[in-house]
């Protein structure tokens, strides 16, 4: 079910589409990366490519004076987890990759609500700058750790993100824990 639609839903659809299908791992989301930057372009976005000393990493910016809000987005795959989309059980698909964690939900929603609000902002002519953030290798790469060392979220009023997931709700944490173990 579609809770939110407008005009530029079916092109988000498929760019959502485009990186389940590429499903790039950490560090290599190349094209995934070219996909997300060709839509913020069309959107009146600059971007930055290769922040934060990480080719994968972007951030991409509109607006103009007032608060300044980030929206943070992945396109990271997972290994070992290729499936065909559409099903409830998992059927492999061509390729050792998936999107197992719906990166390829998390980043183009997230840009999706980046245009939104610019689009809101815009013609309600209310000050603001929306930034939106490519984040490469969430699974397993700490890619945001990485930036936020640079100092990428400093001079931010809010930052938003979500993860999809199987329930509904608003999470409160704050973390700046990462712990692998390998067995």
């Amino acid at each position: 079910r579609v809770l939110f639609r407008s005009a530029k839903t079916p092109a988000y659809i498929t760019l959502s589409d485009k990186v389940w299908d590429l499903a790039e791992l950490r560090y290599q989301e190349d094209r995934s990366v070219k996909a997300q930057i060709e839509t913020l372009e069309k959107e009146g976005f600059k971007v930055t490519p290769g922040v934060a000393g990480i080719p994968t990493a972007f951030e991409a910016e509109v607006g103009e004076g007032g608060p300044l809000i980030g929206f943070l987005g992945e396109y990271d795959a997972l290994s070992g987890l290729s499936q065909k989309s559409g099903l409830t059980e998992r059927v492999s698909a061509d390729g050792p990759n998936g999107q197992g964690c719906g990166h390829n939900l998390l980043g183009t929603g997230a840009l999706l609500a980046a245009a939104a609000v610019k689009d809101y902002l815009k013609a309600n002519k209310i000050p603001g700058r929306i930034r939106y953030y490519g984040c490469p290798a969430e699974e397993g790469g700490s890619g945001k750790t990485f930036m936020a060392r640079e100092g990428m979220f400093a001079d931010l009023d809010a930052a938003v993100t979500w993860h999809p997931g199987n329930f509904f709700g608003v999470m409160s944490v704050r973390s700046l824990a990462n712990i692998q173990a390998y067995f």
